[in-house]
């Protein structure tokens, strides 16, 4: 994707940039292009969804927008410092200072307790916490499953447990993969609504999807297509555009 066709705007407020990812994966003669020139922009408080099939790379582009994974080519940046190409231990200590990440695993270990799992991300910042462990769970709803395991939690329980660990350290980006997939419609809703509150007080927030609901709470909707990302019109809040892939 060329420079001129960048999705998003408004630079002084960015605060999640890609520029031109491209992600190769080879498999001994095979090679297969999961990113092909990828460009956006997420400002602050902003919450964009990413939809597309299956296949499409939307995962790949949350790893690598996470750090959590290396574009084979092109930058990633948040708050103008680059997170890419640099060492492992590097993109962690960005990545758990700055990005809060929801994964469809929902984040826990599952010998520690909610409240061990929330703490575990805010101790390797070795700075006071922002929020308490135990704020950020009665937050969520979860005050008093503070001590319970991840196998004792319901599904709608270890959402919300998941996000309570993805915002741990009052992160400037939030960035969510599939976060309502397996959940029932309120659960779904009530999920969306802390995304969107945590947008509201100054977030960027993006989340790949296949929701309609997900697609319905956004101000910016991204298709990813065969590697490749359009912008879509922004959604209407009462008829979002089919994310289903």
């Amino acid at each position: 994707m060329s420079d001129s066709a960048q999705i998003g705007g408004g630079a002084d407020d960015d605060v999640l940039t890609a520029r031109e990812l491209y992600r190769f994966y080879r498999a001994g003669e095979e090679e297969t292009l999961a990113l092909r020139g990828v460009s956006l922009r997420v400002r602050r408080g902003e919450t964009v969804a990413v939809v597309g099939p299956s296949g499409a790379g939307k995962s790949t582009l949350l790893a690598c927008l996470a750090g959590l994974d290396e574009p084979s080519g092109g930058e990633v940046r948040v708050g103008g410092v680059r997170i890419s190409h640099r060492p492992e231990t590097e993109r962690a200590r960005l990545r758990a200072r700055h990005i809060g990440v929801l994964l469809q695993t929902r984040n826990l270990l599952p010998h520690l307790s909610v409240r061990d799992n929330v703490r575990l991300p805010q101790r390797t910042q070795g700075r006071r916490a922002p929020v308490p462990a135990g704020e950020l769970l009665a937050r969520v709803g979860l005050a008093d499953r503070a001590h319970a395991l991840p196998r004792q939690l319901s599904g709608g329980e270890l959402a919300r447990a998941g996000l309570a660990v993805a915002l741990a350290n009052a992160p400037a980006v939030l960035l969510a993969d599939e976060p309502t997939g397996e959940l029932d419609g309120e659960t779904e809703r009530l999920v969306l609504s802390m995304l969107r509150e945590r947008a509201a007080e100054g977030c960027a927030v993006l989340i790949v999807t296949h929701s309609r609901e997900a697609v319905r709470i956004a101000d910016r909707v991204i298709t990813l297509t065969d590697g490749m990302a359009a912008d879509a019109p922004r959604p209407d809040r009462e008829e979002a555009p089919d994310a289903v892939g």
